[in-house]
């Protein structure tokens, strides 16, 4: 294989030495307005026959560039949807600068025949997938949401955005952040028709942006572009309702644009589970059942705006306040050393009122073209009440062996504050930069709660009960620093290599005190500390790294190896109960490796091969006991190592602009050493396993330990096409899995095997914005196998089906529904649930310009909403099943803002955009 990469590699080569070739380049504008067309197609062919010879897409601001073309006469030619194609006639002995090139929006109507054919929906260049929005039908009051969860390999699996098998983990809009990490919120903040094209990507990280050498950081991105003419202006949706069972739900998003200055504020309080506003009518949560019920009050904001010409700056803030009652059934089969089995059954009833705070923001100054500094804060600060009780008991068959009835009132608050700086420097010479980078983290936690509990443990026909009464106050700081500078030199025409070195230390204090109720309750009582739950903890992680790598860029292929040597020290000190220090030192080296090839423009694949350390975490390390459930007690471990992992990843991606197909495939692979697992001791009779703590029988004490043996493979496979017929488009997609995790029970070493396959399919409509539907379906089957107790071999299989259709019927009357069914088979008894989750509405457009509806909506008609998931780990099997929100009806009323370009409303607007374009 390497002979034949190498013959193909030199053939290119020694073909392109022996033809002169050219570049052709310009830039595409909008006729009559010069704003830039972004993704629009451009095309080099024959005069003869037509048949391409190269393409390309215009870049963000309209520019692009073609290479390689060979002297000669072609045919040029421009092409996006919504606009008239166009085409030049060029003689190519020379580059070509071609300048602004100009086209129009194509007519709607034609006074005899319409000619209806499909146009191209996206393209693929590099790695990333573009969309042309208008090729998405949705209806006008649609969100973002709904239109991007159109497009092929985009999924919604369990209220999660995937795009090709990954989770999105972030929105930009016009390439600048949008309402921070929240995916859903920036989405329903932004509807639909606002929306010219949408990118799908991996965002690298700011060092590689700036420094221009991958370092193999990626979030999957979607990055939002706007029309144009809804750039300046005034848009958003606002929402009212009442209903059964006092039932209530307000909420606003409203947007102010006014081209580089946007500003966005909203606002949601309710009762029926909705997280986030949601500007898509019927929406409940993506029909995905929340846990428990769910009351939420949110106000955000978000803002983006150039400061004078060097000065880039994006901010969002808030604030949500939320109250989760949530009642919980889950039965838990234990992995144990032989055949007997010991299953854990309990009910538990949690209350929550959560209060929390976050901001984000980006400030980003360019004093020149050489110069680039970035700072990134962002700030969280959260405050929870708790109330919740629980009962749980363990068997073996039918043999009682213990139970507990546990009662917790808490009140917890956690504040954390992120800094990211980067400075990057480019010298004169192209490809010589200089990147200084620091982050400084700092994050503490303040706990405190009381705790009741009757524990009953069962031996020889007999039972024995013990009560804990107990206050805990625990305070946990940690503080995290590194900084790094690397170098990066251009070598020969192709090459680059880059000099890092980093150093940086996470800093984990804990301090925990256990005191025991005497004498009383918890006001008239005396508290007296107990030793053995308290526990002072110290822990240091000092990493050192040094970094060599080599990148190698040519027009189709891109190659890059790095190594890294890594130097860390961990150092764990208790001072509380007894003192003790332990510390370790490892030393690891680091390689990486990146590989990209374009087999066409619209074709290429990805290969990346990483590997890297990860160190145990504080409430790993901390021996102190957990007895939140006294049945199942924690402790940490400070001899714990760090973990070291292989991960191999390939991202294939196709995207046929001619025939509207594309084929998008994600796979990866990961081996870990010294995997952090679950070591569990299930006591066959009382023990004393710390000074002054018991283990009755049948009870168990997990504490994590390095085991080898992890592995993890898991794929997944779309393929998208048109179906013309019914203007519509089929994906199909198909993913597969398998784990092997191990785990540690009474000192034996054993691993639990699962194997996972899936298939699904979701034909969404693009007929036209007064009919939308959306038809998903996905199954699912699980095979899990453990060595230790091959009793606890299980099958299980689970089917969702979800129809979402929306329909203008006559004169702004709507019908929307929604359907969920989901089939659960090879759960435990009482867990195999089926059902059906039917949201229907009935609304009516008013006013002349229809941007109001009153609507009723009826939620869970059937009165079968249900939420139940099974849960595998290394030492149990776990099934779950929670409240949810049942049926009510709501009547609200909706009003869609709409006003662009100073003060025109978009009618206006519309009327005045066509009028200059047949002026011109």
């Amino acid at each position: 294989m390497k002979y034949l990469l190498f013959i193909l590699l030199s053939f290119a080569t020694v073909y392109q030495v022996s033809a002169q070739t050219y570049t052709v380049k310009g830039k595409v504008l909008e006729f009559g307005k010069n704003d830039p067309i972004p993704y629009a197609n451009i095309l080099i062919m024959t005069v003869s026959d037509s048949s391409q010879v190269s393409g390309t897409i215009s870049e963000l601001d309209g520019e692009f560039e073609l290479t390689g073309i060979r002297e000669g006469q072609y045919l040029f030619k421009i092409q996006y949807l919504g606009y008239q194609s166009y085409f030049q006639t060029l003689t190519i002995n020379s580059n070509l600068d071609l300048g602004k090139i100009s086209i129009k929006e194509e007519a709607t109507a034609l006074n005899e025949v319409v000619v209806a054919a499909r146009r191209s929906s996206g393209a693929q260049k590099s790695d990333t997938t573009m969309f042309n929005a208008d090729a998405f039908k949705t209806m006008k009051d649609a969100s973002a949401q709904v239109l991007i969860e159109k497009l092929p390999g985009v999924v919604s699996e369990g209220g999660i955005l995937q795009a090709q098998g990954e989770n999105i983990a972030q929105i930009l809009v016009d390439g600048k952040p949008f309402f921070g990490t929240d995916v859903q919120a920036a989405l329903q903040n932004l509807p639909a028709e606002v929306i010219q094209s949408i990118e799908i990507f991996d965002q690298k990280s700011e060092k590689t942006q700036m420094s221009g050498f991958d370092d193999g950081q990626r979030l999957k991105t979607i990055n939002i572009i706007t029309k144009p003419n809804r750039r300046k202006g005034q848009f958003g949706k606002t929402t009212g309702g009442f209903g059964t069972d006092d039932r209530y739900l307000a909420g606003a998003s409203i947007n102010a644009f006014n081209e580089d200055r946007r500003v966005t504020f909203t606002g949601l309080a309710n009762n029926v589970n909705m997280l986030n506003y949601s500007s898509d009518a019927n929406s409940q949560a993506d029909g995905r059942p929340q846990e428990g019920v769910v009351t939420t009050n949110i106000l955000g904001m978000n803002y983006t705006d150039l400061w004078g010409k060097k000065i880039k700056v994006t901010g969002s803030y808030s604030y949500s306040n939320r109250e989760n009652v949530g009642i919980v059934n889950r039965v838990r089969d234990f992995i144990t050393t032989d055949e007997s089995s010991q299953t854990y059954t309990e009910t538990a009833r949690d209350v929550r009122i959560n209060h929390e705070h976050q901001a984000d923001l980006r400030l980003e100054y360019n004093p020149n073209e050489k110069n680039r500094i970035l700072y990134i804060p962002r700030f969280s600060a959260s405050f929870e009440n708790e109330n919740s009780s629980f009962f749980g008991n363990t068997n073996s068959g039918i043999t009682p062996i213990n139970e507990v009835e546990n009662q917790r009132t808490g009140d917890y608050q956690d504040y954390d504050f992120f800094n990211r700086l980067i400075y990057s420097h480019k010298f004169d010479k192209p490809g010589r930069t200089l990147t200084w980078r620091s982050i400084l983290h700092n994050g503490w936690n303040l706990d405190e709660s009381q705790r009741k509990a009757r524990n009953v443990f069962f031996q020889n026909g007999e039972s024995r009960t013990e009560r804990i009464d107990q206050l805990t106050d625990r305070e946990r700081q940690g503080l995290r620093w590194e900084t790094g500078i690397s170098l990066t030199e251009k070598i020969g025409e192709k090459g680059q290599v880059e000099a890092e070195y980093e150093i940086g230390n996470r800093s984990n204090d804990s301090d925990q005190r256990v005191f025991n109720v005497e004498g009383g309750d918890f006001d008239g009582g005396s508290m007296v500390l107990d030793t053995t739950l308290t526990n002072v903890f110290l822990s240091n992680y000092l990493t050192q790294e040094f970094e060599l790598g080599y990148q190698y860029t040519a027009e189709k292929f891109k190659f890059q190896t790095e190594v890294q040597y890594q130097d860390a020290k961990l150092d764990n000190s208790q001072d509380f109960p007894k003192p003790f220090e332990l510390n370790r030192r490892f030393s690891a080296i680091i390689p990486t490796m990146r590989m990209e090839y374009k087999f066409s423009p619209q074709t290429n694949i990805q290969v990346d091969y990483d590997t890297r350390t990860a160190e145990p975490q504080i409430r790993q390390l901390q021996p102190v006991i957990d007895n939140s459930n006294p049945l199942q007690l924690r402790t940490g471990n400070p001899d714990l190592d760090q973990s070291y992992t292989h991960e191999i990843r390939v991202r294939f991606r196709s995207q046929n602009q001619d025939s509207d197909r594309s084929w998008f495939l994600f796979t990866s692979s990961s081996f870990v050493n010294n995997f952090i697992s679950n070591s569990t001791f299930i006591a066959n009779e009382a023990t004393e396993i710390q000074d002054g703590i018991i283990l009755e029988k049948g009870s168990q004490l997990n504490r994590p330990v390095n085991l080898d043996g992890y592995w993890d493979l898991r794929s997944w496979l779309s393929y998208g096409m048109p179906l013309d017929f019914m203007k519509s488009k089929l994906n199909l997609n198909m993913g597969g899995g398998v784990t092997r995790r191990p785990g540690q029970v009474n000192d034996l070493i054993g691993f639990n095997n699962s194997q996972r396959l899936s298939g699904g399919f979701s034909i969404n409509s693009s007929i036209s914005d007064q009919i939308d539907f959306n038809i998903w379906s996905r199954s699912s089957f699980n095979n899990g196998e453990n060595t230790l107790n091959p009793s606890l071999n299980n099958q299980f299989f689970q089917q969702r089906f979800r129809v979402n259709f929306n329909w203008i019927i006559w004169e702004g009357i709507v019908y929307r529904l929604d359907l969920n069914h989901q089939i659960n088979t090879g759960l435990n008894a009482g867990f195999n649930n089926n059902f059906s989750l039917i949201n229907m509405g009935l609304g009516k457009k008013i006013f002349k310009n229809q941007r109001g509806e009153i609507s009723l909506m009826a939620y869970d008609i059937l009165g079968q909403n249900a939420n139940v998931r099974r849960n595998i780990t290394e030492t149990f099997i776990e099934d779950i099943q929670t409240n949810v929100l049942q049926r009510y009806f709501m009547v609200s009323f909706t009003y869609n803002l709409r006003r662009f370009s100073k003060g025109m409303d978009e009618e206006k607007y519309n009327e005045l955009y066509q009028q200059e374009d047949r002026n011109n």
